[in-house]
C-alpha cells in the first residue's frame, strides 16, 4: 500500500480527497520528519507468527541475521503505550546494500512476512460549511509543469472529508441548497433520542476514534476514558480539528450532540500536525486497541491498496477480537470501482454518503470490489450510507461545524453502532457480523439507486435496535437475494439478460455469519429449481469460502443457461440453499457445532442467443492496474491522479460505455481467461481497450485463426514511450527508490506483437489535441499514432500536438497528418474486419472530456456488418496507409518489473519468459434438486433476519417523545430543530406511511363515538313532553298571520 511521496523540487502537488483542490504543501513543512532519516537505510516492517516480548523479537531478528555485519542494521525503537507489551511485529532498518538480508529474515520459521515501512500522508479540507473554495477537478490553470509525479491521491490512505459548501446531488434533484439551511443534529434525524429516553446513551461500550487527537478540556465530551498519542509528536491535542469532529459525531454531549454521549471514548492519536503517519503506528495502536478489549473502532481514512498485508492482516485480527470496525469508502465518486480499504474488507462496515435528500452523495466512491478482477467478480460495497454532507459537529475548541465526506458518513455510523451496542442486554450477541447483519436487514432502500452506491440502503437506526433486540446467531448474506430482472437496484445484473452459450454471470455473495468468528460451509450449496417457474433451464455453479474467517466468506454463484433454452424466452427461478456451521462457544460437550441454513433465491430473465453480430467480447484478463504495480493513467494530463486503479472493467471506469452499447441493442460479455478459453463463433466482435498485460503466444497464434474464420476486433490503444516513461517516474518515500512506470498507458510493444501477422504497429509518438472527425468534436488525450497499416486499408489522419515533445523537452511543436485510425478487411475468405484506434480516453469515465461512442458505434457497425462508414470512407483527412519505414517501432522498457504482477510473465535468468499457458476456468454445475412449487412473487421484502419477524417487535415510536431540549448556542437559531426526524423540504417516508393509520384510526373513532350515541337514544324509555303553553302574545301573532307552511323561528 502506497499513501505518498516526496520530491526533491520544491512545490509538491498534492490531490485533496474532495477531488476538487489542490494543496500546495513546501518542503520544509516536511523537513522536521524526513530530513532526520539517512537515505542510506531502509526501514522495514517484520512480521511474526506470534506475540512476543521485545528480547524474543530482538533474538529472533539477531539469529536471522547473525552473518550480517552489525553496522549494517538495527531495531527501530518505538515508544508508545504499546511497547510494555508483547507485539506481532519489528520495524528494522537495514542498508540498502544489504537487500539480501530481507530473503535470510523471511526464512525464519518465526518470521511470517516483511514489507515495507508505509508512510501516509493525508491532505485535510476542514472548513466551515459557509466556506466555499472549490475548483474543478479538471481545472488546470495551475501551471504544467512535466516534472517527475511526486504524489497523489491513491498512493496513500488519505483523510475522507470535504469542505465543500454545496450539495452534492446525483442530479434527481436539480436545485442546490446551502449547506446551512438543512437540520443540524444528524442524531435526532436518525431518531437516537427516542432511544434516549428510553435510558440508551451509550453506556459500558468502548469506542475509539483513530485520528487527529483530542484535546484535553473540550466542554463537549464528559467521558473520554483514555487518550493515546502514537506519533513522534509529544502532544496528545489535536490540532487541525478532524479528530475532534468526527469524536463529536459520535459522543458530544452538547451543542451538536452525538449518538453516545455516555459512551467510554478512547482517542488514538496516529495523525501528526503535519497529517504523517506510519503503517507501524497503525499496528501499534491495532494491538493497543485489542489489549484494551474496544467495541467499536471508527477509522475516516483510506486508500485503494487492498494489498498491503500487515495492515488488512491486522484489521481482520482486530475483528476476530470483536472490534467493530466502521471505515468510509471513499470521496473518488460519482466514478465506479473507486472503493477503498479497509472499507472494502468483507469483515468491515463500509459507510457510504447521502445528503439530507436522501440523495447519494456525488463525492461518495461507488462499488464494485476490484479484488477478485479479472476472472472473478467484485462484491457489493458500500454496506449501508447515511448523512455525510452538511453534517454538524464539534468545534476544535468549542462550538460546532459542519463538514462533507464519506469520514463524516462513518462516524455517524460508528455512533449509531455505540448506541446501539448499549441498548442489547446480552453483549456477547453484539460482534462484528451480528452488527452488520442488523444494519443491512433494518436499512432502507433509496429509490432508482442501484446497490453499488447505496449498498442495503439508509442507516435506520430504529428498526436496527428493533432487530439487534430479537436476534438469534445466525448466518446470513449480502445481497440476501439475486433478481437479474430487478432494476435499477440490481444493476449491472439487470441490464442485460442471459442467454444460452454466453459467457457465466458471476454474483459475488458475501456470507455473514453471526455465530461465530470462524465458520464453515457443511456440505456443498444445493441448487433447487423451481420447475413451475422454469428453473430447469437455469444452470449454476458455486465456489466457496472454504473457511469462513473472520466472521465472513464468499460464495460466488456463476448462472447460465441450459442449452434446451438456447431459443426460449421467459423468467426462471430457484434458490441455492447454504447451511453454515461454526463451533458452538458455549458448548460444553466436544464439537458441538451451532448451524445456520440461508436460502439465496435466483431469479433471471432468458432471451434466445442473440445473433453472432449483437455480441461483443470485452478482453477483461489483459487489463492490469494498480495494485501491486506502478501502472500510469492513460491521460497524462493528469497528474493529480496518475495511477490506473479503477479495474478497467465495463461496470466500473467504462460503465457509461457498457450503458451506450446495451442502449444500441448488443451483448456485452466479459472475458476473464486468456483468449484460448472462448468459442469465436458466437461472438461479431473482441473488444479490448487499454491492455497492458502480455500475451501467450498459444493467444496469438489462436486470435489470428480466430479472426482468418470470421471474428472481429476493436483495438483501443494508448501512449507507449520509454522515454517518457522514464520521466514520469516518481519518488517513493516509503522505499526511497524511484518508481518507474511499467507499462505506458497501454502495453504497445504486446499489442503490435499481437497484430503483427495483418502488418499492422502502433508507434510510441504521444499526441494530444482537439480536432473533428465526421462533424464530431473529439479530443485526443495522450494517445499514440498508428505506425504501420496495410495499404488497402483506411487510415484516418489528424492534426495533433506532439505532447512528448512538451513532456521531454517542455517545447509545443504541432503535427500534421497523424494517423488514429485504422480500417482493415483481412483477406481471407469469410475472414473479420480489424479497426484501431491510438486512445481510449474517449470511452473511459476516468477523465473522458468528449466521448466518441458515436465512432464505437460505427466501428461495430464496420466490424459487426462490413458496413464501412460513408463520413470515413470519404473523409478529407483519409491518408495513405503508414509503410513504418521512417521510425523503429517501440521497444520493452529495459529493466522493466512487469513480470513481478503479470498473468503471463515470469522471471528468467535473462530476459522474463512466458509462463506455460494456464488451463481455462471449468465450472462443476451444480445437480438439480427440483422444487414442484410455486416460487415467491416477491423476492425482496424488506430484508430480514431468519429469527425476527418484524411485525411481531414492537418498533418504538419516536413521536410521543419529544427531543431533549438544550440552551441554544449564541447566533443559532431554532429554526432548524425539527423534533422527531422530519426533514423540510422532502415529504418524509415515515409521515408518509403513518398519516393514512391516523386518518383511519380517527374515522373509527368518530364513528364508534356516533354508535355509541345512536345506542344510548334507543335504548332510552320514551318519555311524553309536557306540552309547554305558549305566551299569549305569540298565540295571538299566529292567529293573524296567514299559514305559509313554515314555523316562525324565534
Amino acid at each position: 500500500m502506497l499513501y505518498s511521496h516526496k520530491g526533491t523540487t520544491q512545490i509538491q502537488f498534492s490531490w485533496l480527497e474532495s477531488g476538487l483542490y489542490f494543496l500546495l504543501l513546501r518542503r520544509d513543512l516536511f523537513c522536521n520528519i524526513f530530513c532526520s532519516l539517512s537515505l542510506t537505510f531502509l526501514e522495514y516492517i517484520v512480521a511474526f507468527n506470534g506475540y512476543f516480548t521485545a528480547k524474543a523479537r530482538s533474538d529472533f531478528i539477531s539469529t536471522a541475521l547473525r552473518d550480517v555485519d552489525a553496522v549494517n542494521w538495527r531495531i527501530v525503537r518505538r515508544d508508545n503505550p504499546a511497547s510494555d507489551y508483547p507485539s506481532d511485529f519489528e520495524v528494522v532498518e537495514i542498508r540498502q546494500d544489504t537487500r539480501s538480508s530481507l530473503l535470510i529474515l523471511q526464512d525464519h520459521p518465526y518470521i511470517k512476512r516483511v514489507t515495507p515501512q508505509r508512510m501516509v500522508l493525508r491532505s485535510l479540507k476542514l472548513t466551515d460549511s459557509g466556506t466555499d473554495g472549490a475548483s474543478p477537478c479538471n481545472d488546470t490553470r495551475w501551471v504544467q509543469k512535466w516534472q517527475s509525479w511526486q504524489s497523489s491521491r491513491p498512493l496513500r490512505r488519505t483523510s475522507l472529508s470535504l469542505g465543500s459548501g454545496f450539495w452534492h446531488a446525483t442530479g434527481r434533484h436539480s436545485s442546490r441548497r446551502l449547506l446551512r439551511a438543512i437540520p443540524r443534529h444528524v442524531a435526532q434525524i436518525l431518531q437516537a433520542d427516542v432511544l434516549w429516553q428510553m435510558g440508551h446513551t451509550g453506556s459500558g461500550v468502548k469506542v475509539a476514534v483513530f485520528d487527529t487527537g483530542l484535546s484535553e478540556k473540550h466542554p463537549h465530551f464528559k467521558n473520554v476514558k483514555e487518550r493515546t498519542n502514537w506519533t513522534n509528536e509529544k502532544t496528545l491535542d489535536d490540532g487541525l480539528g478532524h479528530g475532534t469532529f468526527v469524536a463529536g459525531v459520535i459522543a458530544s454531549m452538547r451543542e451538536c450532540q452525538g449518538f453516545a454521549p455516555d459512551s467510554e471514548l478512547h482517542i488514538f492519536r496516529v495523525f501528526t500536525n503535519n497529517q504523517v503517519s506510519y503503517t507501524s503506528w497503525f499496528l501499534d495502536a491495532f494491538n493497543y486497541a485489542i489489549l484494551k478489549k474496544i467495541d467499536v473502532l471508527n477509522l475516516s481514512i483510506g486508500g485503494p491498496d487492498f494489498m498491503d498485508h500487515p495492515f488488512v492482516d491486522k484489521v481482520w485480527e482486530l475483528t476476530a477480537n470483536k472490534v467493530i470496525m466502521v471505515s468510509a469508502i471513499g470521496n473518488d465518486g460519482p466514478l465506479y470501482g473507486t472503493l477503498n480499504n479497509p472499507a472494502d474488507q468483507m469483515d468491515v462496515i463500509g459507510v457510504g454518503g447521502i445528503d439530507f435528500e436522501d440523495n447519494i452523495a456525488r463525492f461518495s466512491s461507488r462499488g464494485m470490489t476490484t479484488w477478485e478482477l479479472p476472472g472473478g467478480y467484485g462484491r457489493v460495497k458500500p454496506d449501508i450510507v447515511t448523512y455525510g454532507s452538511g453534517v454538524r459537529g464539534s468545534g476544535l475548541k468549542e462550538g460546532c461545524r459542519s463538514l462533507s465526506g464519506t469520514s463524516v458518513a462513518s462516524p455517524v455510523v460508528a455512533g449509531a453502532v455505540t448506541l446501539l451496542a448499549s441498548t442489547v442486554l446480552n453483549r456477547e450477541l453484539v460482534n462484528p457480523a451480528s452488527m452488520k447483519q442488523a444494519l443491512i436487514a433494518s436499512a432502507r432502500r433509496l429509490p432508482g439507486v442501484n446497490m453499488f452506491e447505496q449498498g442495503h440502503g439508509k442507516l435506520d437506526l430504529l428498526r436496527a435496535y428493533q432487530i439487534l433486540n430479537s436476534y438469534k446467531p445466525q448466518a446470513s448474506l449480502s445481497p440476501s437475494y439475486i433478481d437479474l430482472t430487478e432494476c435499477p437496484y440490481m444493476w449491472p445484473y439487470c441490464s442485460q439478460p442471459i442467454y444460452y452459450g454466453g459467457m457465466p454471470t458471476i454474483v459475488n455473495v458475501t456470507i455473514l455469519n453471526g455465530m461465530g468468528v470462524t465458520g464453515r460451509i457443511v456440505d456443498k450449496p444445493i441448487w433447487q429449481p423451481y420447475l413451475p417457474q422454469n428453473g430447469d433451464y437455469v444452470d449454476v455453479a458455486v465456489s466457496y469460502s472454504p473457511v469462513l474467517w473472520p466472521w465472513a466468506g464468499y460464495l460466488a454463484v456463476s448462472i447460465s443457461v441450459a442449452k434446451k433454452a438456447a431459443s426460449w424466452e421467459g423468467i426462471a427461478q430457484g434458490h441455492v440453499m447454504v447451511t453454515v456451521a461454526s463451533p458452538a462457544e458455549n458448548d460444553s460437550g466436544i464439537g458441538g457445532e451451532m448451524t445456520s441454513t440461508v436460502k439465496l433465491p435466483v431469479k433471471v430473465k432468458i432471451v434466445p442467443t442473440p445473433p453472432r453480430s449483437k455480441r461483443i467480447l470485452w478482453d477483461q484478463y489483459h487489463n492490469l492496474r494498480y495494485p501491486p504495480g506502478y501502472f500510469p493513467r492513460d491521460n497524462l494530463r493528469m497528474k493529480n491522479d496518475p495511477l490506473d486503479w479503477n479495474g478497467d472493467h465495463i461496470h466500473t471506469n467504462f460503465r457509461d460505455m457498457y450503458q451506450h452499447l446495451r442502449s444500441m441493442g448488443y451483448f456485452v460479455e466479459v472475458l476473464g481467461a486468456p483468449i484460448t478459453c472462448f468459442d469465436a463463433s458466437q461472438y461479431g466482435t473482441l473488444l479490448m481497450v487499454d491492455s497492458e498485460e502480455e500475451y501467450f503466444p498459444e493467444e496469438i497464434t489462436k486470435l489470428r485463426r480466430d479472426i482468418d474464420n470470421g471474428l472481429s476486433l476493436i483495438i483501443f490503444s494508448d501512449w507507449y514511450n520509454t522515454s517518457v516513461m522514464r520521466k514520469v517516474k516518481f519518488y517513493d518515500e516509503n522505499t526511497r527508490q524511484w518508481w518507474m512506470p511499467d507499462t505506458g498507458g497501454a502495453n504497445v510493444p504486446a499489442l503490435n506483437d499481437l497484430i503483427s501477422v495483418w502488418g499492422m504497429a502502433f508507434s510510441d509518438g504521444l499526441y494530444e489535441g482537439d480536432f473533428t472527425m465526421a462533424d464530431h468534436d473529439m479530443y485526443y488525450a495522450s494517445g499514440c499514432s498508428i505506425a504501420r497499416f496495410p495499404e488497402d486499408g483506411i487510415v484516418i489522419a489528424q492534426t495533433l500536438k506532439d505532447q512528448g515533445l512538451e513532456v521531454l523537452k517542455q517545447e509545443t511543436a504541432v503535427v500534421e497528418n497523424v494517423p488514429v485510425l485504422g480500417l482493415y478487411q483481412t483477406p481471407s475468405e469469410g475472414g473479420g474486419r480489424i479497426a484501431l484506434y491510438g486512445d481510449s480516453n474517449c470511452i473511459d469515465d476516468s477523465h473522458r472530456q468528449k466521448d466518441c461512442f458515436w465512432l464505437l458505434d460505427a466501428l461495430l457497425q464496420y466490424t459487426s456488418y462490413s458496413m464501412t462508414p460513408p463520413s470515413l470512407t470519404h473523409s478529407k483527412n483519409r491518408m495513405v496507409p503508414p509503410t513504418g519505414t521512417d521510425r523503429p517501432l517501440p521497444q520493452r522498457l529495459e529493466g522493466n518489473h512487469l513480470y513481478r504482477y503479470s498473468k503471463v510473465l515470469e522471471a528468467h535468468l535473462g530476459d522474463p519468459k512466458p509462463r506455460p499457458l494456464p488451463a481455462c476456468p471449468h465450472l462443476s454445475w451444480a445437480k438439480p434438486q427440483p422444487l414442484n412449487e410455486t416460487a415467491p412473487s416477491n423476492l425482496w421484502k424488506h430484508q430480514k433476519l431468519l429469527s425476527v419477524d418484524m411485525d411481531k417487535v414492537v418498533l418504538p415510536n419516536g413521536r410521543l417523545y419529544r427531543p431533549q431540549v438544550r440552551p441554544l448556542s449564541p447566533g443559532e437559531s431554532g429554526a432548524w430543530d425539527i423534533p422527531g426526524g422530519i426533514m423540510p423540504g422532502r415529504y418524509n417516508q415515515e409521515v408518509g406511511q403513518t398519516i393514512p393509520m391516523f386518518a383511519f384510526l380517527g374515522a373509527m373513532v368518530v364513528l364508534s363515538f356516533f354508535v355509541v350515541q345512536l345506542t344510548k337514544a334507543k335504548s332510552k324509555p320514551k318519555r311524553r313532553k309536557p306540552r309547554v303553553k305558549r305566551p299569549l302574545y305569540l298565540q295571538q301573532q299566529q292567529q293573524q298571520t296567514p299559514h305559509s307552511g313554515k314555523n316562525p323561528t324565534v
